[in-house]
């Protein structure tokens, strides 16, 4: 391509070895082996050369098992055909320690790293990823500042801790996580990791915004009559259910995938591409964005859970009270309907509408941007003519349209929308995108922030989150909702965005 625009690293990121804790649970299964396998996979060589990979969970476990199953996990769940060779080469620097909960546990992990680092000639260059419950991170963090495996931030070789969303329960306990992490580490030794940021769509509205002139003098209220974004997911709470139950979707998806969504999509440009620019530019979205106290949290918020009815198959399924694992007191919702403001000078007056939920029609995520209708003259004397709108999808057809009106051809004067489309795949081939935890370990390993969430994001997240949810503490504010499975939500969202004069746009 004669117009391509490149932007590469200074510098390769440094040999490491990265440690999961809890490497024998889902997320260690489905998603990290996998992504560190593809770093290192034929084609790829993303992963510092001599780099390790060791699993540290509760479960014994051999070496040899440990490796099988990685293997299995990879080729059931990696972008990326596997390469018997290339994972030959990644198995070679896999290794397998259990005891994560014995008392010397953490002295045990010590003499394993320097075993590991001595056999393969590597620097104590150190990732922690804490890929465990947001309860167990604190003791976690204490275990490894007290068998000093935590080095200064301005020693020669570094310790990075990965904390997993969601970082905390509520406000209290959040404050309480980054308390114990900045008593042993520095801000610079930290990446709290969202995922949804490493995506490709979800970075791309960066370079959407501020690379094409004709969208950044769109965006605000002068043009844009109302936002939506929309988390739909297919399935079900499945084997998650003792988690998501203690969560439900306001916790697990509006207080961070979506509050982060969010701030890129509405932030100001940052004055550069430095991580500390880009975090301030969003950070102060969330310090204008629209408090939702408890006397309009029943005319701003829909709270629901599925019922039964049919998946994107078309086959039975069950409501969520009836899902193995529901206890028969749950208060958990599945779905979350929001309308908010962003009281900033661009923003003012724009709605946002925010809706995302389990068991819904299909999988889709979006952000749909309308704006305001063209003068009642002309063209729109005598019959309404559809508004333009930008939709920028996130999964799973990555890409984005753009819908505008033109006139159909032939001797009448008749009018017609039509749509102005990318997508990723057609565009840059299938399998060109890499998974967002393949990006962000990298960016782990080379001590780039840019793409994770700041102690005061996070903070200022759960306050924004926590006003919703003492204003449903009592159950009776904002009653709990019912939908079938298979649906796009409660009629109560339809409600939500009717009463504002707007209706949902189908991802």
């Amino acid at each position: 391509m004669d117009n391509l625009l490149t932007m590469q690293r200074a510098q390769p990121a440094p040999p490491c070895t990265v440690v999961i804790f809890g490497a024998s649970g889902d997320l260690a299964k489905r998603k990290l082996i996998p992504a560190l396998y593809n770093l290192v996979a034929c084609g790829q060589g993303m992963m510092p050369a001599k780099s390790a990979v060791l699993g540290f969970a509760r479960r014994e476990m051999s070496l040899d098992e440990f490796r099988k199953s990685a293997h299995d996990w990879t080729a059931r769940f990696s972008r990326l055909k596997v390469d018997e060779g290339c994972w030959a080469t990644f198995a070679d620097g896999l290794d397998y320690l259990s005891g994560l909960d014995h008392p010397d546990g953490f002295t045990k992990l010590k003499v394993k790293l320097e075993a590991i680092e001595k056999a393969r000639g590597l620097p104590p260059n150190r990732v922690y990823y804490l890929a465990i419950p947001p309860e167990a991170i604190g003791e976690s963090v204490e275990r490894l500042a007290q068998a000093g495996l935590i080095s200064p931030p301005d020693a020669p070789n570094f310790s990075s801790v990965v904390v997993e969303k969601p970082i905390g329960h509520d406000l209290p306990s959040a404050l309480e996580i980054n308390r114990v992490l900045v008593k042993h580490l520095d801000e610079s030794q930290i990446f709290r990791i969202d995922h949804y940021l490493g995506k490709e769509t979800v970075q791309n509205l960066l370079v959407l915004r501020f690379s094409n002139n004709i969208f950044e003098r769109l965006w605000g209220s002068r043009n844009v009559d109302h936002v939506q974004i929309t988390v739909a997911e297919a399935e079900g709470v499945g084997n998650r259910a003792a988690f998501y139950d203690c969560a439900g979707a306001l916790r697990d998806m509006v207080q961070n995938h979506i509050l982060q969504t969010l701030s890129l999509l509405t932030m100001e440009a940052p004055v550069s591409l430095d991580a500390t620019a880009i975090t301030d530019a969003k950070l102060n979205v969330l310090r204008t964005l629209r408090p939702i106290t408890p006397e309009h949290a029943r005319a701003t918020t829909v709270r629901a859970r599925y019922g039964a009815g049919i998946d994107a198959d078309g086959k039975p399924v069950a409501g969520y009270m009836d899902e193995p694992g529901v206890p028969d007191n749950s208060r958990a919702e599945t779905f979350v309907a929001l309308k908010t403001y962003i009281d900033n000078w661009r923003w003012s007056g724009v709605p946002f509408f925010i809706r995302t939920g389990k068991r819904m029609k299909r999988r889709a995520s979006s952000i749909y941007v309308q704006f305001k209708d063209v003068p009642q003259i002309l063209f729109n004397r005598d019959s309404a003519v559809p508004a333009n709108a930008l939709t920028i999808r996130i999964q799973p057809d990555e890409g984005f349209s753009f819908d505008v009106m033109t006139k159909r051809p032939g001797l009448d004067l008749v009018l017609q929308p039509v749509r102005m489309n990318l997508s990723y795949k057609t565009a840059f081939g299938d399998g060109a995108s890499p998974d967002g935890y393949e990006r962000l370990l990298l960016d782990v390993m080379d001590g780039d922030h840019t793409l994770f969430p700041s102690a005061q994001f996070v903070e200022k997240s759960w306050e924004f989150v926590q006003e919703i949810l003492d204003s449903w503490s009592d159950g009776a504010r904002v009653p709990m909702a019912e939908y079938p499975a298979g649906s796009w939500g409660p009629n109560e969202a339809d409600e939500l965005i009717g009463t504002a004069g707007r209706v949902w746009h189908e991802p």
